[in-house]
């Protein structure tokens, strides 16, 4: 009796192993799959890159995401990055890496070098990365797949231009 209980749990133990991957394909499909991810691309990928090497993702530009960014200074010291989106929003950590219309990540730049991802609209900007003089801070937008959202071949972007002053001694 012990035996034959071993071999019933053991069977049963082995057909939940068989049938797990066709229970889990059931839950990725049909309804349930296209709540969440689009069921064709999204837009098309470009040969062309931006200034990282990440290849564009050209989009229509009725329903295009946009950036907006305001930089301005911190009373503590650095400085307040503040990011306005029109048809986007920003992915938690963790979001599938794959492109879904309007969804993503901000890539902070500096000058043309990056500085930061950010999954949300405001920021603080160290001095250290902005010395004396006039600075470029750009937002960029990428879908979770890694590439850049772009209309027209461009990508999606927006730049403001500041001037730190020389560091008080």
């Amino acid at each position: 009796m012990l035996m034959t209980s071993w071999i019933r749990r053991t069977l049963a133990a082995l057909a939940a192993c068989a049938l797990l991957p066709l229970g889990a394909a059931g839950c990725t499909s049909g309804h349930a799959r296209t709540a969440t991810v689009p069921s064709s691309p999204v837009g098309k990928v470009l040969d062309a890159t931006d200034g990282t090497g990440r290849h564009l993702r050209e989009v229509d530009p009725k329903n295009a995401p946009q950036v907006g960014v305001e930089v301005t200074p911190h009373a503590g010291g650095g400085w307040n990055v503040r990011l306005t989106f029109h048809h986007f929003r920003c992915s938690g950590p963790g979001a599938r890496p794959s492109a879904v219309t309007g969804h993503g990540l901000a890539h902070l730049f500096v000058d043309g070098r990056q500085v930061t991802p950010l999954r949300s609209p405001r920021y603080r900007l160290p001095d250290r990365l902005v010395p004396h003089g006039t600075h470029h801070v750009t937002a960029r937008l990428y879908a979770d797949d890694g590439t850049v959202w772009a209309v027209h071949g461009r990508p999606v972007q927006s730049t403001a231009d500041i001037t730190a002053p020389e560091a008080e001694r």
